[in-house]
């Protein structure tokens, strides 16, 4: 078994002493989600304990003496903690299944058993990097707003963004769900009358960078996230993945 992170180190603690935990918690200690995402799980009927079918939250369950199973599959050993980044192609959704049989960034993992999760997400029509692991401590970490890890974009827009715009996407923009934070943004690009900008935030709102720009004035026409925090994409193409290294994952829970 793989180090686990500060966080995970106490709730394991508290399974291998006996003690009872919630569900949810248990679920993300043991690497299988997030802690929302393990919740929704419970929500939609996946999570069975000694054989039935987790109804509600809050549930306590002693993992010496209860058997737990996600989608009818036992949690037997705890499985490898695995670290992945993906350069996510557009045209893919970041879920685990599609009821409407789009494909997911899963499918482009050739090669990895262990059940992984993405950390956050990209839109179907976007692109660029993706971290996917089955750490849920670390995955809460990251999109915790607390923590505010800065995600870096470059976005194609229709025209040529003035300076007063933006000063605009620095200070914060006004969307229908309250002003964002202050973000950096700048000018990468200019030709044939189109622009690229790039810009850097630590929010996670819906469609969030989309949205500033709309609302500045310059809709994106194409959208790809080039960094997160301090990894980027570098070496990757479109498609490609590759595991992390222990210094990257270190360097991530320090975030």
């Amino acid at each position: 078994m793989q180090a686990l992170s500060p966080a995970n180190v106490f709730v394991y603690n508290k399974l291998m002493n006996g003690e009872k935990i919630r569900l949810q918690k248990y679920l993300a200690a043991y690497g299988v989600a997030s802690r929302r995402a393990a919740e929704q799980m419970i929500a939609a009927g996946r999570v069975a304990v000694n054989g039935r079918i987790v109804e509600q939250m809050g549930v306590l369950i002693d993992p010496a003496q209860d058997q737990v199973s996600v989608d009818g599959q036992p949690l037997t050993s705890r499985p490898a903690l695995r670290y992945l980044l993906l350069f996510k192609p557009t045209g893919y959704i970041c879920s685990v299944h599609d009821e409407r049989g789009r494909r997911t960034v899963l499918d482009l993992l050739d090669g990895v058993e262990e059940r992984v999760y993405p950390v956050g997400r990209l839109d179907y029509d976007t692109s660029g990097l993706l971290l996917l692991t089955n750490d849920g401590a670390l995955t809460h970490r990251l999109l915790h707003p607390s923590h505010q890890v800065e995600k870096t974009y470059l976005a194609e827009v229709a025209g040529v963004p003035s300076q007063q715009a933006l000063r605009r996407l620095r200070q914060g923009v006004l969307l229908e769900d309250g002003l964002t934070a202050p973000a950096r943004a700048r000018l990468s690009s200019v030709q044939h009358g189109k622009a690229t900008v790039e810009l850097t935030i630590h929010e996670g709102r819906n469609r969030q960078v989309r949205r500033m720009l709309a609302a500045v004035g310059y809709p994106v026409q194409r959208l790809r996230r080039v960094a997160l925090g301090f990894l980027t994409l570098d070496g990757l193409h479109s498609g490609q993945w590759r595991e992390l290294s222990a210094a990257e994952v270190a360097r991530l829970r320090k975030l």
